[in-house]
């Protein structure tokens, strides 16, 4: 099993020292990969997200990627239908080409009907919006020039070129637990859910291997650390395992910076000591 942890890039007491610290830590303590998450705007009192201040993704993601050699760089997830696919195109082109191809890719529909109306992008088109974003997505990192005539998407694509297109593939995982994001899923590079417990996996699992059973789809699951019981996630981890989860996103729930340095000390731990 492979494992990643979350970068601090929410809430007051994220820093661009505190993200530097956590990303060389993660790379020094053997995490396959560091992630980040995402909303831009939110309603003034919302009970979720627990904080409005959010870092960008994507320049975090870079300005991890600067101070690191090794571990790769995923999004946990990007809201796609909020965002218009060709300047994102280009964002993560740019970031698989200056990290040299550590880049994966998690994307998702969104659920705050709230930001998705702040940003003047249609909430109930959001799937129709999310295939044909990634399809165009694609399009552009593959095809030189590129067509693609778009229905959702406000854009005319005929003849357009934009370079440099990414120097090795970016996988995509898609996240979400419903039938269309399992679906949606096994039409592209990985799964990467999240909420679900050790004892709902296997279900989850089977239905995904059996729409894609070959060894390369990724099966991720993002969880979070219960620093006060450290048994019970060895235990967790163990379980996903069994269940035939390939990699496990951890994510502190503590938001101060050294108590969020030693959780991911703690993580490293029972990755080491499982089984």
């Amino acid at each position: 099993m492979r494992f990643g942890v979350h970068l601090p890039h929410i809430g007051r007491k994220a820093t661009p020292a505190l993200i530097r610290d956590a990303a060389l830590q993660a790379e020094a303590l053997g995490f396959d990969d560091v992630w980040v998450s995402e909303h831009i705007i939110v309603p003034a009192g919302a009970p979720y997200p627990p904080s409005p201040a959010f870092y960008d993704p994507v320049l975090t993601l870079t300005w991890a990627a600067a101070v690191t050699r090794h571990v790769r760089l995923g999004t946990s997830v990007l809201v796609l239908p909020m965002r218009h696919p060709l300047p994102l195109a280009k964002e993560l082109a740019t970031l698989q080409n200056l990290s040299e191809g550590r880049l994966i890719l998690g994307a998702g529909v969104g659920w705050m009907e709230a930001e998705f109306e702040a940003l003047g992008a249609p909430f109930h088109e959001r799937g129709k919006r999310m295939d044909e974003g990634l399809a165009l997505m694609r399009a552009v990192w593959t095809e030189d020039p590129v067509t693609f005539p778009t229905t959702h998407i406000p854009a005319r694509v005929e003849a357009m070129r934009m370079q440099p297109m990414p120097h090795a593939p970016i996988p995509v995982w898609i996240g979400g637990a419903s039938d269309a994001a399992l679906a949606r899923a096994a039409r592209h590079d990985g799964w990467h859910g999240s909420r679900v417990a050790p004892d709902q996996a296997p279900a989850l699992v089977a239905k995904l291997r059996a729409r894609r059973p070959d060894p390369g789809f990724a099966l991720s699951l993002r969880v979070r650390w219960d620093s006060a019981d450290p048994a019970a996630m060895r235990a967790a981890f163990a379980a996903y395992a069994a269940a035939g989860i390939g990699h496990l996103l951890v994510e502190p729930q503590e938001r101060d910076g050294d108590a969020w340095l030693r959780a991911v000390e703690a993580i490293a731990a029972a990755r080491d000591a499982r089984g």
